[in-house]
C-alpha cells in the first residue's frame, strides 16, 4: 500500500471511527449505568419483601389493618418501634440510593414506587406518631422529604381520606 492509502484510511478513522468508537462508549457507559440502576433497585425491592415477611410475622401488631392496633402491650409496641425503624432505614437507604432532584423518565418510575411506599405508611398515625424517634440522626434532606410526606398524608386523613392504614 502507499502512503497515500495510508493516509486517506487514517483519515477515515479519524473522521468516522473515532467519533463511532466515542458513542459506542458513551451508549455503553448509559447502558451499564442502567444496569447497576436496576441492580439496586431490584435489591431495594428484594429489602423491602423481606420486610413486608416480618410484618406479617407479626400480626399481633396490626401493621395492615387499617385502624391501629389496639392497645399495644409494652412489649408490643417495642416490636413495632423495631419494625417501624427497620422500615425507616430502608427508605432512607432507598432515598439515599434513588432520589434525585432532576429524574429522568425510567429513575422517576423507580423512585415513584417508594415514594409510594413511604406515603402509604405515613397514612398510619401510629407510624406518622413514632416518626421523630425514627429520624433522630438521619440524613437531613431524607428527615425533610419523610416529615413533608407525612404531613400531605396527615392532611390527607383529616380530609376524610379512605385507607388510613393499609400498608
Amino acid at each position: 500500500m502507499s502512503l497515500e492509502t495510508w493516509e486517506l484510511m487514517s483519515y477515515v478513522v479519524t473522521v468516522i471511527g473515532l467519533p463511532l468508537a466515542i458513542a459506542v462508549f458513551f451508549m455503553e457507559k448509559r447502558k451499564e449505568h442502567e444496569n447497576d440502576a436496576a441492580e439496586v433497585y431490584q435489591q431495594l425491592s428484594d429489602n423491602y419483601q423481606d420486610f413486608l415477611k416480618i410484618a406479617l410475622e407479626n400480626p399481633d401488631l396490626g401493621l395492615f389493618s387499617a385502624a391501629n392496633a389496639p392497645a399495644l402491650s409494652e412489649e408490643q409496641r417495642e416490636r413495632r418501634f423495631i419494625i417501624f425503624n427497620m422500615l425507616v432505614s430502608l427508605f432512607e437507604r432507598a432515598y439515599l440510593l434513588l432520589y434525585e432532584e432532576d429524574m429522568d423518565q425510567q429513575e422517576g418510575r423507580r423512585w415513584s414506587s417508594w415514594e409510594d411506599y413511604i406515603r402509604e405508611w405515613c397514612r398510619r398515625p401510629d407510624f406518622r406518631a413514632s416518626l421523630p424517634a425514627l429520624l433522630r440522626g438521619e440524613d437531613p434532606d431524607f428527615v425533610r422529604y419523610v416529615e413533608r410526606l407525612a404531613e400531605s398524608e396527615q392532611r390527607g386523613d383529616e380530609g376524610g381520606r379512605a385507607g388510613s392504614g393499609s400498608a
